[in-house]
């Protein structure tokens, strides 16, 4: 593992080259190439810290000295470098949220507020058809219409990884009111949990 730590170290060297002669050798008229250099370095940096957390872990440390090294606790430093293995097949399991998840909430919401009902059901897994009927869906949109008026717009979507699902939350704006959409899909892209929060609640 050791190898793969010196590895981590060459690498930020090279991106760091590429950094302090883009100035100098990089076309005038290139504007972003200092920029994708300095983003060369950054992701190299965090190949080193991602190399230095499995040697750690190989020789022994816990995941709360890692956390506390890093001044996170132990499981947040767990689900950003931790391998975890599924318990029911043995293999390893994504920590990577689902790439779609922001594109896929963002249509959710669109036909949730379009009254697209039939279109967002036709994403439900088969116990989310079976629990939320397109009746049932509507009328929970129409209690928050009349709770907290009209829908005016959404908000960034952040995604995170949860076992094998990946769950979004988007901040809501209506007339009078805040909510989150809290959207959990499959890696198959289908809706495995649905719910709209009241801000505070969320």
């Amino acid at each position: 593992m050791q190898d793969g730590l010196t590895r981590s170290v060459i690498a930020l060297r090279a991106r760091l080259d590429e950094l302090t002669t883009a100035p100098v050798l990089a076309d005038p008229d290139d504007g972003g190439r200092l920029v994708t250099a300095a983003a060369g370095v950054r992701d190299a940096a965090e190949g080193i810290l991602i190399a230095a957390v499995r040697q750690a872990r190989d020789d022994g440390a816990s995941w709360q000295t890692i956390g506390d090294a890093l001044g996170v606790t132990r499981q947040a430093a767990f689900q950003r470098y931790g391998k975890p293995v599924d318990p029911r097949t043995g293999e390893p399991m994504s920590t990577h949220a689902l790439p779609e998840a922001t594109s896929l909430a963002g249509d959710v919401i669109d036909e949730l507020a379009a009254g697209e009902w039939a279109k967002v059901v036709a994403r439900f897994d088969d116990v989310m058809t079976q629990r939320l009927p397109e009746d049932a869906l509507g009328s929970a949109w129409a209690y928050i219409a009349a709770n907290a008026g009209a829908y005016e717009r959404r908000g960034e979507t952040v995604s995170v990884r949860a076992g094998d699902l990946t769950v979004t939350n988007t901040p809501l704006a209506f007339e009078a009111g805040d909510y989150t959409a809290r959207i959990t899909f499959r890696d198959d892209h289908t809706i495995a949990g649905l719910y709209i929060l009241e801000a505070a609640a969320s």
